[in-house]
């Protein structure tokens, strides 16, 4: 029999953390973090983590596990929260994904396959010195060329990811969007239920700036100052979070704290748009809309109790 999975997840600043609690606590569950910034430690505001206040006695796992200096990919998560679900199994728990990071969902969910390298790293050198010299953009002109496909899935500022296409071409001569096609029509390794939070666009936008506005209240700037003072430089993936990279552009003098700040809010609303456009595209997805419940908790989570009642998973 597959085991009992739950992935709650949707766009940013949609209200998953207050209703993953909710759920954990009705199903006996653990939450496990589906999110590529609160996995970093010192970077609190910016990823708008989880305090243990509101976490009200929920076991949280993938959350300030790894320092800003070290490399968080799609690999280690499904390495990690495996390892996590392992643990929660054991103690006769039901494992909750909870985050924005569909991709991450995705691998999990499905046990997607990621082929590893060759250990031959000469090309991907070679692809991140010509990204350092020509520009993110050109780069991902070259995988428009291999697998278009790709390119329109993969953001061209992802240069990690642009890379990891090209060179999954370079060494096996197939499109990696035709291999992750076929990874994503594997059946669910679990028996699960994809719940997807979501809200009326104007009131997710202006969820969304109002946040923004809060992180800098709470002392943005003040911990990228921090960040900043350690030595964590704007290569590293963490630096590269949204919030963070936009401060360190004030802090280097690129632009005005108020360009700044107008500039994390309107790529935070981008970011939402694409992870409902990804969402949008995922199979056996539950769309719950918050305005239908009128935006009341206990109405949301008795929707989601009695879908899950219904695929024998509680």
């Amino acid at each position: 029999m597959k085991k009992p999975l739950i992935i709650l997840t949707g766009p940013t600043a949609v209200g998953k953390t207050a209703a993953s609690i909710g759920l954990a606590k009705a199903v006996k569950g653990e939450i496990i973090s589906a999110d590529s910034m609160q996995i970093y430690r010192q970077m609190d505001i910016g990823s708008a983590k989880i305090t243990p206040e509101e976490m009200q006695g929920i076991h949280h796992h993938l959350i300030d596990v790894l320092d800003p200096d070290e490399e968080f990919n799609v690999v280690r998560f499904q390495h990690m929260a495996r390892e996590a679900m392992k643990g929660i199994y054991d103690r006769g728990r039901i494992p909750i994904v909870v985050g924005g990071t569909g991709f991450y969902i995705q691998a999990l969910l499905y046990d997607i396959n990621f082929t590893e390298n060759d250990g031959d790293t000469s090309y991907r050198k070679e692809m991140e010195a010509l990204a350092k010299a020509k520009g993110a953009d050109y780069l991902h002109g070259l995988l428009k060329e291999v697998d278009e496909r790709a390119a329109v899935e993969i953001h061209p500022n992802n240069i990690k990811r642009v890379i990891r296409a090209l060179e999954f071409h370079h060494q096996t001569g197939q499109k990696i969007s035709e291999h992750n096609e076929m990874e994503r029509q594997k059946e669910s390794a679990y028996q699960s239920a994809y719940f997807v939070l979501n809200d009326d666009r104007a009131n997710l936008y202006s969820r969304i700036n109002r946040r923004v506005d809060q992180m800098m209240e709470k002392g943005l700037l003040e911990e990228v100052k921090a960040l900043k003072a350690r030595g964590y430089t704007r290569d590293m993936v963490s630096m590269q979070g949204l919030g963070y990279k936009e401060v360190l552009a004030y802090l280097d003098g690129e632009c005005t704290l108020k360009e700044a700040v107008s500039v994390i809010k309107r790529d935070t609303r981008h970011f939402a748009k694409r992870q409902i456009t990804w969402f949008k595209r995922e199979r056996d997805v539950i769309w719950i809309d918050k305005q239908d419940y009128e935006y009341q908790e206990d109405r949301i989570l008795e929707k989601i109790l009695e879908e899950l009642r219904q695929r024998n998973i509680i």
